[in-house]
């Protein structure tokens, strides 16, 4: 009897440990053309990557301004920093950021219009992606 308590006990710890481990998955899909909107998103997405979540940024419609290099949205307070200077931050820390397939199209816009780092997303790895068990999405 006293073995099978230290092997259930080790199983638990084993199993308790193992989904402790799993990092969150999280899917950031802005389109908002709101800055405090777009803020409030990047805000969110920093936080959950500093507690250790994966974050994908997918950027959409208005919000696909953020990816471009040349457009400079206004500073928020109470930091004075703009949705594009954390979205930058995000990138530097791990996030991966995208723009929908459909953005760079409809702007008349090229990938060589994206600033470092932004990719356009391939929508069945995106589709995939939100499919995983597990992945939290979020809108904005």
């Amino acid at each position: 009897m006293k073995h099978t308590k230290i092997i259930l006990a080790a199983l638990m710890t084993l199993s308790l440990s193992g989904y402790a481990q799993t990092p969150t998955e999280t899917f950031f899909n802005v389109t908002s053309a709101d800055n405090q909107s777009q803020g409030m998103a990047m805000v969110l997405a920093t936080q959950m990557l500093e507690q250790k979540a994966a974050v994908r940024v997918l950027l959409c419609g208005p919000a696909g301004q953020l990816a471009l290099k040349t457009y400079e949205p206004a500073a928020l307070k109470p930091r004075n920093v703009t949705p594009k200077q954390m979205l930058a931050g995000l990138m530097k820390a791990g996030a991966t950021v995208e723009v929908c397939a459909l953005f760079l199209p409809n702007a008349d816009r090229t990938p060589a219009d994206l600033a470092d780092g932004i990719t356009v997303a391939k929508p069945p790895e995106v589709a995939a992606y939100m499919l995983k068990p597990g992945v939290r999405a979020f809108g904005f």
